[in-house]
C-alpha cells in the first residue's frame, strides 16, 4: 500500500508526463506536488515507486515515466474526471444505423484527436417482414426486413413455380405467424407444423428460413474506424515508426480489434485498457477507452477511443461516455 505522500507524487508524475511527454525529475516533482520535501526524500520515494513497478527510468534521462501498472493505479484510484463543455455541442441525429455508427466514429475522433472506433450493432436473428417477388419462372427474389429496418435481398431458385398471388399469400401467412421470432424458433415451429401447412407455404417457409440463416451468418460484426491519421501528429508514434506501424497493423486486422472491443462489452460503464498490462491490448504504447451503447435498453455494441498510453484519460472518459449516450439515443429514437 502506498502512503498519501507516495500517491500524490505518483499522481503528479503521471499528470506531468501526460501533459508534457517528458520524463519527470525529482526537482520538477518537488515544485509541482506542493510538498515541502527535500530532493533526497523525493528520490527515495521515486525509488520505492520504481521498485513497485509503477514508474520506470529511461536510459536517456534522470527522470521517470509511468509504467502500465502506474497508469492503471492512476486511472483506478486517482483520476477525477471534470465535467467539460465540448465546443459545438456534439449531437447525433437519429438515422439509419450505418450512418449513426459512421458519424459516431468521426465524432470520437474529432473530439479526442485520436482514433475513434465503433463496433456495428449486433444483428438479432429475427426478421420483421419477409416478402417474395416473382422474377421469372422458378426464380424468386426474397426480401428480408430486420427489426431495425435493414433490408437484405436474395435470389432463390425453387423447384416449383409460383404465381405472384401464391407468393403474396405465403408472405402474409409468414409475417402474421412468424414475424418477431428468431430463426431458430421459426425452424422449430416448422418441424412441428409442417404437416398442417399447405405445400407451397411450407416450401416457401423452408426457403425463407434458409435464406434468412445465410443472411445472418454473412452479417458478421464489423468495426468502423475513423481518424487513424491523427496518430501521425502524436509524438509518441511519429518519433518511432515501429510504434506507428504496429498501431496501423491493428487497425487493418479488424478481427483482432473486434475481439478487443468484445472484451470491453462484458462490463458496464467506461472501461480503460492500458497497453502492456495484459494480453487484452497487444501493444505497450496503445490504450483504449471504451463503453457500450444500447438500443431500447439492450446492449448491442461497443465504441471507444484508441490512442497513446500517454493520453488525457479524464477527457477521454467524458468523450466516450457522452458519445455512447448519443449513439444510444440516436438508435433508440430513430423513426
Amino acid at each position: 500500500m502506498l502512503d498519501d505522500r507516495a500517491k500524490l507524487l505518483l499522481k503528479t508524475l503521471v499528470e506531468r508526463y501526460i501533459a508534457e511527454g517528458q520524463p519527470v525529475g525529482s526537482r520538477t516533482l518537488s515544485r509541482a506536488s506542493g510538498l515541502d520535501l527535500s530532493p533526497a526524500t523525493i528520490r527515495n520515494v521515486m525509488s520505492d515507486l520504481e521498485a513497485l513497478g509503477l514508474i520506470a527510468s529511461p536510459h536517456t534521462s534522470a527522470g521517470r515515466v509511468p509504467t502500465a501498472r502506474g497508469y492503471r493505479l492512476f486511472v483506478d484510484t486517482m483520476l477525477t474526471a471534470q465535467r467539460e463543455e465540448f465546443a459545438g455541442a456534439p449531437s447525433l441525429a437519429p438515422d439509419q444505423p450505418q450512418k449513426v455508427i459512421a458519424n459516431a466514429a468521426h465524432l470520437l475522433s474529432s473530439l479526442s484527436q485520436f482514433v475513434g472506433v465503433v463496433m456495428t450493432p449486433r444483428r438479432a436473428s429475427v426478421f420483421r417482414q419477409i416478402e417474395f417477388l416473382r422474377l421469372s419462372d422458378r426464380r424468386l427474389l426474397v426480401i428480408i426486413v430486420s427489426p431495425d429496418g435493414d433490408v437484405q435481398n436474395r435470389v432463390i431458385f425453387p423447384e416449383s413455380d409460383y404465381s405472384q398471388s401464391q407468393l403474396v399469400e405465403a408472405s402474409n401467412y409468414i409475417n402474421a405467424n412468424f414475424a418477431g421470432l428468431s430463426i431458430e424458433q421459426v425452424r422449430d415451429r416448422l418441424q412441428s407444423e409442417m404437416e398442417q401447412l399447405r405445400g407451397e407455404i411450407a416450401a416457401l417457409m423452408q426457403a425463407a428460413v434458409k435464406v434468412s440463416s445465410e443472411v445472418l451468418s454473412e452479417a458478421q460484426e464489423e468495426v468502423v474506424i475513423a481518424g487513424e491519421r491523427n496518430l501521425l501528429s502524436v509524438s509518441d508514434f511519429s518519433s518511432d515508426m515501429g510504434h506507428l506501424r504496429r498501431a496501423f497493423e491493428l487497425f487493418e486486422q479488424k478481427a483482432q480489434l473486434m475481439r478487443l472491443l468484445d472484451v470491453s462489452s462484458q462490463a458496464e460503464g467506461v472501461r480503460i485498457f492500458i497497453g502492456g498490462e495484459s494480453q487484452v491490448v497487444p501493444f505497450d504504447d496503445l490504450s483504449i477507452v471504451s463503453a457500450n451503447y444500447e438500443v431500447d435498453g439492450q446492449v448491442v455494441g461497443t465504441l471507444g477511443v484508441i490512442g497513446p498510453t500517454r493520453m488525457p484519460y479524464d477527457r477521454m472518459i467524458q468523450i466516450v461516455d457522452i458519445t455512447s449516450k448519443l449513439v444510444t439515443n440516436a438508435l433508440s429514437h430513430r423513426k
